[in-house]
């Protein structure tokens, strides 16, 4: 089968058809280049969504990943990255084995096609110049035959004429016979034009045209085989990444099947264990014996008789306070003084009383109630915010509950120990840049490095020192070293009972309500409570709401744990109605409130009152 000889006479068609061969490769070309953008694409999209996920560095949502389950996570976001190089990869190799090949080809192919088409033109324009010089002879002979034919008769005429001379019919056979010459001669060059025509026409249908078509349809068929290469090129290029997703996939599922719920609850355990004992048993207090009340030795504090009660982070009889209380349930704690408040005073200015009316003294109460009453006291709770965000963190982090402060303190000591060495490191460079300048003086100075080494070598002298300072704290914390109460600084971070001067303003005066507790801050329990503890409790909580204004009929000094100060004439908030105990809970501000006897104010109730 040749497209010479079957079509022989279909030579537009044939133009127009590799024309569309070339078209069709040219959609291929750019359907494979829209296949590579897309990849690209995507391949940009997940790797934005793999870094969009990844954890941040020096961030506290980097700790999180020491569990198993986030470690998976994080390793299928890497498998994720790993997954959008193989589609990169497939745009790339695309882009280079068949678009770009391709291309060069279409343009190849399209001169080639002009070639042979410009051949076949070339074979038209020579037959057809042929065809045309077969006509112009044998319209010449054709004329020239009819020429003859007319001088013929016109001599028959004139000779058979009598009247017409002699010269006359001489001259007209002349006439005849040239034309009849002439008529030869053009059927001798017609003959003559009209074989060469014969074998020009044979050699452009049986020679010419069909080369030029088998050409051109091998030409098409390299085209065909052509794209039929580069579909195949186009799976493969697939198929090649297939088993590297595959191994992001298996490492994915590999991730999945490291996750161990048992040592992520060890990690659990590691990073919120505070290191106390759930407190013990609170033992009867026995109030119909006034003189032998005793208290448990788990319990918060201990008789007054036993001496001083201690609560340290290092004691083993840990009581904490409230372990599940929720900020509404404790805040509702919140009574008024434990005491009948003082009457009026008979005169315009009860102030001038020393220390203000006091309340009558009742049988003292014990340690724990007292110490409920402190934790739940406004002012107190005031404080402990104050501290947390106004003082910085204590450097022996004993702010933290023991296990906590054990971990900190490591990882501070580790900390100085890799900046230590990375100052020795940095001290044996410029030490061997220091030989170096003594062995060529001529590369610099040795004496120009010496105060660099005296500088490295006070660093490092500084950062054992301090190394020794938290190896101590730790080696406390661990029970190898005694507990050092002498420190201020190893005080708790929420108040201290001693040398607090940040706490000044609300730790007042250690008398309860009624005036009972009057020991010297020597004899004082040393309680420890958790900053973090009771800050996150109470932190947060929303202020009680005003229902109305009250004004000061009398000065009343509030020195009395839970009572605040007023002046004559002063104008506050009431948040808490006198519940019949002759207390009134009133605000001057969101950080001063407290309690104020009911008979030295006026209460005005309003219940559109705005909060302060």
């Amino acid at each position: 089968m040749s497209w010479g000889i079957e079509l022989w006479d279909q030579f537009d068609n044939l133009e127009k058809h590799t024309q569309w061969g070339i078209d069709i490769l040219e959609k291929y070309i750019k359907f494979v280049k829209e296949r590579t953008e897309i990849e690209l694409s995507y391949a940009k999209q997940l790797r934005n969504l793999s870094k969009k996920y990844q954890p941040k560095k020096n961030s506290k949502e980097e700790e999180e990943y020491r569990y198993t389950a986030c470690q998976a996570f994080l390793a299928t976001l890497n498998e994720m990255n790993d997954y959008a190089g193989q589609h990169e990869l497939i745009s790339e190799n695309m882009t280079s084995q068949i678009i770009v090949e391709l291309v060069r080809y279409v343009q190849e192919l399209k001169q080639e096609r002009k070639s042979h088409f410009h051949d076949g033109r070339k074979a038209q324009q020579h037959i057809e110049m042929c065809w045309k010089q077969l006509e112009s002879s044998k319209r010449r002979f054709e004329r020239d035959c009819k020429e003859a034919d007319r001088a013929q008769q016109y001599f028959e005429k004139m000779d058979a004429d009598i009247n017409v001379t002699k010269a006359d019919v001489e001259k007209a056979r002349q006439q005849a016979q040239t034309r009849h010459q002439m008529a030869e001669d053009s059927k001798t060059d017609y003959s003559s034009i009209l074989q060469k025509f014969n074998h020009e026409q044979h050699e452009y249908y049986h020679t010419h045209v069909p080369n030029i078509f088998q050409k051109i349809q091998e030409m098409e068929e390299r085209r065909i085989v052509r794209i039929g290469e580069s579909v195949k090129t186009y799976a493969e290029l697939d198929r090649q990444v297939i088993p590297i997703i595959g191994k992001c996939l298996d490492g994915i599922v590999k991730a999945a099947e490291s996750i161990d719920p048992k040592n992520d609850s060890q990690l659990v355990v590691e990073a919120y264990k505070s290191g106390f004992e759930p407190p013990g048993d609170i033992e009867f207090e026995d109030y119909t014996q006034p003189m032998k009340r005793t208290v448990s030795d788990n319990s918060l504090s201990n008789s007054r008789g036993e001496g001083k009660s201690e609560l340290k982070f290092g004691g083993k009889s840990k009581g904490k306070l409230w372990p599940f209380i929720k900020k509404n349930k404790l805040m509702s704690l919140l009574t008024s003084p434990h005491q009948p408040p003082p009457p009026p005073p008979a005169s315009a200015s009860p102030s001038a009383v020393p220390n203000g009316p006091q309340s009558p003294k009742q049988q003292k109460e014990p340690l724990s109630h007292r110490f409920n009453e402190f934790m739940t006291s406004k002012p107190k709770i005031h404080c402990f915010r104050s501290l947390k965000r106004g003082g910085a963190t204590p450097e022996d982090f004993s702010n933290l509950p023991p296990e906590q402060r054990r971990k900190k303190l490591q990882q501070k000591v580790d900390e100085l120990n890799k900046e230590i060495q990375k100052e020795m490191d940095q001290r044996d460079a410029i030490a061997k840049m220091k030989d170096v300048y003594l062995k060529n003086p001529q590369m610099g100075d040795p004496t120009s490095l010496d105060h660099k080494l005296a500088e490295v070598g006070h660093n490092i002298d500084k950062l054992r020192l301090e190394t020794q300072k938290f190896e101590a704290w730790l080696a406390e914390v661990e029970g190898r070293l005694p507990a050092r109460s002498d420190q201020a600084r190893r005080q708790s971070g929420m108040y201290e009972a001693q040398n607090a001067p940040s706490v000044n303003n609300c730790a007042q005066d250690r008398e309860s309500p009624d005036g009972s507790y009057t020991e010297e801050q020597s004899q004082e329990s040393e309680v420890k409570v958790l900053a973090t503890d009771f800050d996150d409790e109470f932190d947060d909580e929303e202020p009680l709401p005003a229902i109305g204004t009250c004004k000061a009929l009398y000065t009343f000094e509030g020195q009395n744990e839970g009572t605040i100060s007023v002046v004559e004439g002063e104008t506050l908030y009431v948040i808490e109605e006198d519940k019949g105990d002759g207390w009134t809970r009133i605000r001057r501000n969101e950080d001063e409130e407290g309690y104020v006897p009911t008979s030295y104010v006026e209460v005005y109730l309003d219940k559109n009152a705005k909060d302060c």
